[in-house]
């Protein structure tokens, strides 16, 4: 499950996105204002794209463009297919070489719901994921895509009427706030009207080198982290890393995933000589600070689980409760959020679910 409301903090936006979204998309929050399309070239032929949010929050997963010699490879097509078709017409701008390759680098559908507008605009486009990527892939979005404009439909309907999704009447001041988040659910529900799934089309276990015309592109599964396929670029020769979102800035997604196993991932991670790093969302990171940073709340929520399991038992045994009040990562808090209260807040529901998921999956061993 997840909540990708960055702009609208109340507790009765959460609830609302969180169940509307959970139909929509399996990912992770957005934290901080994104609000504006941004390119960044990274080196010759490199470019990083992080996509606007919708009026109502939505977000969008970072694109990374890279060009070589004979062909383009890109990593994640983004949310809206439009957005994607915005990045094709940029392409095209770049270079008059096909996108030869895209890479999905986890199944959450903000990276790949563009899927088939680049298999429209490059018919031989190949899609490359981890095979666990096109496993949960093919598993969720045909349903999501059914069921997404039909939940979409019923939400706009009772916005309309004044009524929150179980039919109780809103505020004055949610009013408002609906009122301005109304046409990016209409967007929405336009774009996902038409949407059609397009899955992978070139799988593969732990690594695929390739080189796209004197340049070499290295895609890398290494462990299980914010979902089982998560999956990086690196290049080497320009020493820049495209993280997916095992790294979000400037709070991880901690809705879904694999505690004990993303701390190893990271590890590995952290051993790619790189001095760029694209994050799943948020803004592109210069150094590993970050990267550490996020290893270490990872590890630290780990262990206060299994110190407290130590103590009372074997977790099948227990339930949450009986463990979350002895885990505090309170000691992280300024390190992420500073001063800003959004974030801090942000940062305190994360921490909430990490100390879930720590301890399911503690519970599955």
């Amino acid at each position: 499950m997840r909540t990708d409301d960055p702009g609208l903090r109340r507790s009765f936006f959460l609830s609302l996105v969180l169940s509307l979204v959970a139909l929509l998309m399996a990912a992770g929050p957005l934290f901080g204002d994104t609000n504006q399309r941004q390119v960044t070239k990274l080196a010759d032929g490199v470019y990083a794209i992080e996509h606007k949010d919708l009026n109502d929050g939505s977000p969008s997963g970072n694109t990374t463009v890279i060009i070589g010699d004979r062909e383009v490879f890109v990593v994640d097509s983004c949310y809206l297919p439009s957005s994607a078709r915005e990045d094709i017409a940029q392409i095209r701008q770049w270079t008059d070489k096909p996108v030869g390759y895209l890479l999905n680098t986890h199944f959450h559908n903000d990276h790949n719901n563009g899927n088939k507008s680049y298999m429209d605009a490059f018919p031989s486009l190949a899609i490359v994921a981890q095979e666990e990527t096109k496993q949960d892939m093919d598993l969720i979005q045909p349903g999501n895509i059914e069921r997404g404009p039909k939940q979409l439909t019923t939400t706009i309907a009772a916005f309309r009427e004044g009524k929150d999704q179980q039919g109780r009447a809103l505020s004055e001041d949610d009013k408002k706030q609906v009122h301005d988040i109304l046409p990016g659910l209409e967007q929405r529900l336009a774009e996902f009207k038409t949407l059609v799934y397009q899955p992978p089309t070139l799988t593969f276990t732990d690594k695929l080198d390739i080189n796209i015309g004197n340049r070499e592109v290295q895609v890398k599964h290494l462990g299980r982290g914010n979902t089982p396929g998560d999956t990086i670029v690196y290049l080497p020769k320009e020493k820049i890393l495209v993280a997916g979102d095992l790294l979000v800035y400037p709070v991880p997604y901690t809705y879904d995933g694999y505690p004990a196993e993303w701390v190893q991932t990271l590890q590995r991670m952290a051993q790619l000589d790189a001095g760029t790093i694209v994050p799943g969302h948020g803004p592109i990171l210069h150094d590993k600070a970050y990267l550490y940073l996020v290893t270490d709340l990872l590890k630290s929520a780990v262990e206060q689980v299994r110190g407290r399991i130590r103590v009372i038992g074997h977790p099948g045994a227990h339930s949450l409760e009986d463990v979350k009040g002895s885990v505090d990562l309170t000691p992280f808090r300024q390190r992420f959020a500073g001063d800003d209260k959004d974030v801090q807040a942000e940062f305190d529901d994360m921490t909430g679910h990490l100390v879930k998921i720590a301890f399911n999956e503690a519970a599955l061993r």
